[in-house]
């Protein structure tokens, strides 16, 4: 499988799955249907259905247009999200094939949005797996929680996402990784690996190039909302869980003036 990433508005991220026997593909959160049309027909594919991650509309309000555009195309989006345009909405654990060798299977990340969803995407035996992740994960941070708790965000990144196979490849829904990098350091600013990747994801977008996608290895070394778990990062926030701890920093970050 491919995977193309398409920048659209002024920070989103649209992508589209490619299923290379086939050359049949599926749009994530495709804002700008025109722009998503012209970057399948120059790699020559055929868009079957589009993967919608949650309802705000800086992902679902290009579903009626694509719709319009392509006929007959499928929308998936989570049953509890309400998404625009949706015909087929997806419970957590159902699964839908692209072409010959793609599967989707839909996974409930609820917290940003209730009805979240993040999309696991498998190809052939030899290829990394990739997961869609909206506005749930993000590279070194996690999205706001506006229709949810600190449970439910845990929940979602640190039981759900964090089983995934730590190879699998993260596409988020917004290129935000130089700001919650930077944040990630001042919790913790001795972790070399966030240091690291600051540098690198800075060098990239002065280089006019995208910072996904990263990896749920990556995310657990990295991302101080999937290392909740670790008994010094609660302790240096002053909490007694990984729960309190999570809900803490997203406190901080939305306060944060970087």
């Amino acid at each position: 499988m491919k995977i193309h990433h398409i920048p659209c508005l002024e920070d989103n991220y649209s992508y589209l799955i490619v299923d290379e026997s086939t050359k049949e593909a599926a749009a994530v959160d495709p804002v700008q249907p025109e722009k998503i049309l012209e970057a399948a027909n120059s790699h020559g594919l055929t868009l079957k259905l589009v993967l919608t991650t949650h309802h705000h509309w800086d992902h679902a309000g290009g579903n009626e247009k694509i719709k319009e555009l392509v006929p007959g195309i499928k929308v998936y989006g989570g049953s509890v999200d309400n998404v625009k345009g949706c015909t087929h909405k997806v419970e957590n654990g159902d699964k839908v094939s692209l072409g010959a060798d793609v599967t989707i299977l839909a996974l409930h990340t609820p917290c940003h949005t209730q009805g979240h969803i993040s999309y696991y995407v498998t190809g052939k035996e030899d290829e990394h797996p990739a997961v869609f992740t909206g506005d749930t994960l993000f590279i070194a941070s996690c999205g706001k929680f506006f229709e949810g708790t600190a449970e439910q965000m845990y929940q979602s990144l640190n039981v759900t996402l964090a089983s995934l196979p730590k190879s699998t490849r993260v596409y988020c829904g917004h290129e935000y990784s130089v700001k919650n990098l930077q944040f990630a350091l001042t919790l913790e600013p001795n972790n070399l690996r966030i240091q690291q990747k600051l540098t690198w994801a800075q060098n990239q977008r002065q280089a006019g190039q995208a910072t996904i996608p990263s990896t749920i290895e990556d995310e657990m070394e990295t991302n101080p909302f999937m290392r909740v778990d670790l008994p010094e990062i609660q302790e240096r926030l002053g909490c007694k869980s990984p729960v309190e701890a999570l809900g803490e920093i997203r406190k901080r970050k939305d306060n944060w003036r970087g």
